[in-house]
């Protein structure tokens, strides 16, 4: 008997020489715990005077969380906070009842280029959190538990695992681990997880006997013991956690019921038609770009 509930490997689209490969949502597997999106960021490489530039963009209902390979990303949010990204280190958005950021390239990394490759996920917040007053922290790498085992090292990014809990503020049961693994490593799982997946962005495993390559999301069964050891030398992220219920997403945001995410939708569109002030939704400090609501 297989271990995998599913196989999803990313839907892909170009966005002007920067790709990113979409994992979750997925058809027949709509989140893993409380995970409702999860991106594949590049690989890429910007060329000298080019870079990301996500306009400031409103969410709701949920936390987001940039973890990198390769490369950095300025965080700039409504909330005032400004901090520039690097490998390893965390970046935790709670959106709670409404938060607007930013993504870019800082001015020195564009200035000379860079390569960028990353993972960028959405979580959904319980519905007794959903509402909570949004917030931003940042979390250096060396801040984060560290395990090791059988050839492989893994950090903690968030959540609860093999006896350790990262500094990273979550609301509700849920393990994020980044993973760098030897040839013929043994790959563990917590056990005490609901809903588990292992995402692998470099290298590949064996599972159970049956080998996976480079991009590609095992989502695993519940109750599972599955005997995951690593091909050649691998990056992997192992995430999951309790079940929330159904979510609805709309663009940027993640509400349980369509009357929340309508009312987010008109919030938006009322804030840009008085220029963000006095309004539900505000800029960043020093942005004036933003992006409009989309018609579809």
């Amino acid at each position: 008997m297989s271990s995998i509930e599913n196989i999803i490997t990313p839907r892909t689209r170009d966005l002007g020489g920067f790709t990113v490969g979409r994992v979750l949502p997925y058809a027949k597997r709509r989140m893993v715990g409380p995970f409702v999106f999860f991106d594949e960021m590049g690989p890429a490489e910007f060329a000298p005077g080019t870079g990301i530039d996500v306009r400031p963009h409103p969410h709701i209902g949920l936390a987001t969380v940039t973890y990198l390979f390769d490369g950095e990303i300025r965080h700039k949010d409504s909330l005032g906070f400004d901090q520039v990204i690097k490998p390893g280190d965390v970046n935790w958005m709670t959106a709670g009842r409404g938060i607007v950021h930013s993504e870019r390239t800082d001015d020195a990394r564009r200035a000379e280029g860079q390569k960028i490759h990353g993972i960028q996920s959405w979580l959904a917040l319980p519905e007794d959190a959903a509402e909570t007053a949004p917030a931003f922290h940042h979390h250096p790498k060396a801040s984060l538990p560290v395990i090791e085992q059988d050839g492989a090292f893994m950090r903690l990014i968030a959540g609860t695992a093999f006896g350790e809990t990262s500094p990273v503020k979550t609301f509700s049961e849920m393990f994020y681990l980044g993973v760098e693994a030897a040839p013929g490593a043994a790959i563990p799982l917590p056990e005490d997880h609901v809903e588990r997946a292992l995402y692998i962005t470099e290298g590949g495993v064996e599972v159970d006997g049956e080998t996976f390559g480079n991009a590609t999301m095992l989502v695993l069964k519940p109750g599972s013991a599955p005997r995951i050891t690593t091909t050649a030398a691998s990056k992997l992220m192992l995430l999951g956690g309790a079940p929330l219920g159904k979510r609805l997403i709309w663009w940027n945001l993640v509400a349980v019921t369509r009357e929340r995410i309508e009312q987010a939708k008109a919030d938006w569109m009322a804030s840009a038609e008085n220029d963000f002030k006095d309004t539900v939704f505000t800029l960043p400090p020093d942005e004036s770009e933003f992006i409009p609501l989309p018609e579809d």
